[in-house]
């Protein structure tokens, strides 16, 4: 306790244990002690006191399109940083794709880490991509430092980054679960796609059939084949559909290794509220109605989907065009994740430590960020400080993203964020920035 050099103190500390008063003791970046509220200040130590205020650990974020290099107009290091950081976010894992090159080579991971060096204010991993032509790439990316790989089975959206067809799936899938990676899948059958009825224009329920319940559930379901054949590690990203929940939970009863993530989209919005021509709702797959989400809420509360994490994927404004066949598909949540998701998840009975969990211990876990996701001994001292009962009215003028288009424009949300601390520094406060001070992060960091 002699070597602290920063005591933060909180009637409401979310631990592993559960939340109570405590004074969380932090020395060289790393949690030292968490110990009673009324706990002596050790000699020398800076005290911050948050009285009432929530002190969680720093979020993680698993999914997030940075797009730097190559589409920085899109989004930037710098730009989606802050944002993470104002919404409570200290860590987050870069995808492969949007980024010009995509992060399917070593020489294109060195490129990516170059363009983040310097200007990242949180810490920042990233993700490899598997393509039909990277085989032979995936396990010097692994040895490199990624935390995963990402691939598609239906078209991405940018044609540097193909698809991969069933039988290059079961290669790549062969390939990484030789040196003990994980496979994270965008989950839509290209098939069903094509047979839905493709009709452009504003209909917000024109798109909606466009991209059907069907396209995911098939796609899901053809994964988990893959995984039980291969015994490999496999991520569904971005459920939308809640009639593939009882595929996979059976899956899982079974042994297969498959973890499911949902994003706050899914678990705020809903289809019937969605204007017509209101493009910033646009996300791929989509957002569903009002009864899809709620078998969303139910299957977070089972455990048979394991995190929420957004898929912040931004573009410039003039791509969100009010025709929906044509406009770039993405939602930009970074700054808005954790109010928006517990907004919602306080309406329905769940408290903040079911928060923590889903948007910080398991996203920490499934990328094997072992000093990441928790306020406990050993940990980095990556907190966020909340007051959950204070309300806003999203303004897109006061966002921290590059492009400011949001779907959340307008909605009263609960949960302010005071303050964001990284490794015990200060990223954050009242709308005030440091400098930053985020590293890049590698596999078992």
């Amino acid at each position: 306790m002699s070597d602290a050099e920063l005591v933060l103190r909180s009637t409401r500390v979310i631990t592993p244990a559960g939340t109570r008063a405590a004074s969380v003791l932090v020395a060289r970046g790393t949690i030292t002690a968490v110990l009673p509220h009324d706990a002596g200040t050790p000699p020398g130590a800076r005290v911050a006191d948050f009285g009432d205020d929530v002190l969680l650990p720093g979020l993680v974020d698993t999914h997030v399109h940075v797009n730097d290099p190559g589409r920085t107009e899109w989004e930037g290091f710098w730009t989606a940083t802050r944002a993470a950081a104002a919404g409570g976010i200290t860590t987050l894992v870069d995808m492969p794709l949007n980024s010009l090159p995509p992060t399917t080579t070593v020489d294109h991971l060195r490129i990516k880490q170059e363009a983040a060096r310097d200007k990242a204010h949180i810490d920042v991993g990233f993700w490899g991509g598997a393509l039909p032509g990277n085989l032979k790439d995936l396990r010097p990316l692994h040895e490199a430092g990624v935390l995963g790989f990402k691939a598609f089975l239906s078209p991405s959206g940018v044609d540097e980054f193909p698809h991969l067809d069933q039988r290059q799936l079961a290669r790549s899938l062969a390939e990484i679960a030789g040196f003990g990676g994980l496979l994270a899948v965008h989950a839509e059958d290209p098939g069903h796609l094509a047979a839905a009825p493709q009709r452009g224009g504003p209909r917000y329920a024109d798109f909606l059939a466009s991209r059907p319940h069907d396209a995911e559930d098939s796609a899901v379901a053809a994964l988990v084949a893959q995984a039980a054949r291969s015994g490999g590690r496999v991520h569904v990203l971005h459920l939308s559909s809640g009639n593939a929940l009882p595929l996979i939970a059976a899956a899982r009863a079974d042994g297969v290794r498959l973890t499911v993530e949902t994003c706050p989209h899914y678990l705020t919005l809903t289809a019937e509220e969605v204007p017509d021509g209101a493009s910033e709702f646009k996300c791929c797959p989509p957002i569903r109605e009002a009864a899809n989400r709620d078998l969303l809420w139910q299957a977070l509360a089972d455990g048979t989907v394991d995190c929420v994490v957004t898929d912040h994927s931004p573009s410039t404004a003039d791509l969100k065009t009010d025709d929906f066949a044509t406009a770039w598909g993405g939602i930009s949540g970074l700054q808005l994740s954790l109010p928006a998701v517990w907004t919602e998840a306080r309406r329905r009975g769940h408290g903040l430590e079911d928060v923590v969990r889903w948007m910080s211990a398991r996203p920490a876990a499934l990328v094997g960020l072992c000093r990441k996701g928790a306020i406990e001994a050993g940990r980095d001292a990556d907190f966020a400080v909340l007051a959950p009962d204070e309300a806003f009215t999203v303004d897109p003028a006061a966002l921290q993203h590059r492009n400011r288009v949001t779907a959340y424009a307008g909605r009263t949300l609960y949960g302010v964020v005071r303050s964001t601390w990284l490794r015990g520094r200060r990223v954050v406060a009242d709308g005030r920035f440091a400098e930053p001070q985020g590293r890049l992060l590698r596999r078992g960091g």
